[in-house]
């Protein structure tokens, strides 16, 4: 048995920076498990150190752009900038 607590994070709205990080989290870690490849094969195939794998897989919310989108392009993918609801209008 484990004696690691689980983690808790503060829960965000639907397009809150903790929701979207863990939406690519989760593609990548279900991609990867999909196609078959390990941490350390995906990394290769990216260009890109398995630890950059191993913190995406977790959510980290700290990694550089152009790594997550060498990551998403193993899988036909890419980041992109998408329209946000928004809860009230811009100040003039």
């Amino acid at each position: 048995m484990s004696s690691r607590k689980p983690r808790t994070r503060a829960k965000g709205g639907p397009n809150s920076p903790d929701q979207e990080t863990n939406l690519i989290a989760r593609l990548v870690r279900d991609r990867r498990h999909a196609a078959g490849l390990t941490q350390r094969a995906l990394s290769e195939l990216a260009g890109v150190g398995p630890r950059a794998i191993w913190d995406l897989e977790r959510g980290k919310a700290t990694l550089r752009m152009d790594v997550v989108n060498r990551v998403l392009a193993v899988f036909g993918k890419t980041l992109g900038a998408i329209d946000a609801a928004r809860t009230e209008e811009p100040a003039p």
